[in-house]
């Protein structure tokens, strides 16, 4: 049950109080996230770390001024990639047959299959497949960090564009998809920390097919 706990002990944290985040415990989200699960394991995204005091205030205006990214010890960007290229998923497959003492060609039917899958879709739905896989890792940062008594307010609410334009991710190949500042809850100055935590009644959101 102590996942449980962990998830009833976090929200979406409205003001932080700047202290900094252990780096132990940043690496344990971080790597929470890299073992997080993709589609067909390909993991399409990239995490960008940003604790760069003037850099963080360039985003500020951009995440529409909201305190938590200024005042986080760490802010996670998760960054899809724009579309699926033979270079990527041929990577990532000749790390994989690498890491476990295959050949080259292993895997080669499954890997064909994908890249003709990927290439019966518009740029637009490749990048819309890879943001989903990115939102599984963020989903798992999230528990890893209330696992470590770390605060995090997970965010949609930024500029895409000019975020993307001020990182220079179009150079990369990535979109930002969505942001995690990570520090510690303000509890004087947030007006969310001592609210009942509300979710829809199971009934509601579970059923049953049997």
């Amino acid at each position: 049950m102590s996942l449980l706990n962990d998830l009833q002990w976090r929200y979406a944290t409205k003001k932080m109080n700047g202290q900094a985040v252990p780096q132990d415990k940043v690496d344990y989200i971080l790597e929470a996230a890299r073992l997080a699960p993709t589609s067909s394991g390909l993991q399409p995204f990239e995490i960008i770390v940003v604790t760069n005091k003037e850099l963080l205030q360039q985003i500020h205006p951009v995440a529409f001024s909201q305190t938590q990214i200024t005042d986080a010890s760490h802010l996670l960007i998760f960054a899809a990639w724009d579309k699926y290229t033979e270079e990527r998923v041929n990577g990532v497959f000749k790390h994989l047959n690498a890491e476990r003492g295959l050949p080259e060609n292993a895997g080669d039917d499954y890997r064909n299959r994908l890249l003709g899958m990927f290439g019966g879709m518009t740029q637009e739905q490749q990048a819309a497949h890879a943001a989903r896989q990115a939102y599984i890792a963020f989903g798992i940062a999230i528990a890893a960090a209330a696992e470590q008594k770390i605060d995090a307010t997970p965010m949609e609410g930024f500029n895409n564009a000019e975020l993307d334009k001020l990182l220079n991710l179009e150079a990369k190949g990535l979109k930002s998809v969505t942001l995690l500042p990570l520090g510690y809850r303000d509890e004087a100055g947030d007006w969310l920390v001592n609210m009942k935590k509300v979710r829809r009644p199971k009934e509601l959101l579970i059923s049953e097919i049997k």
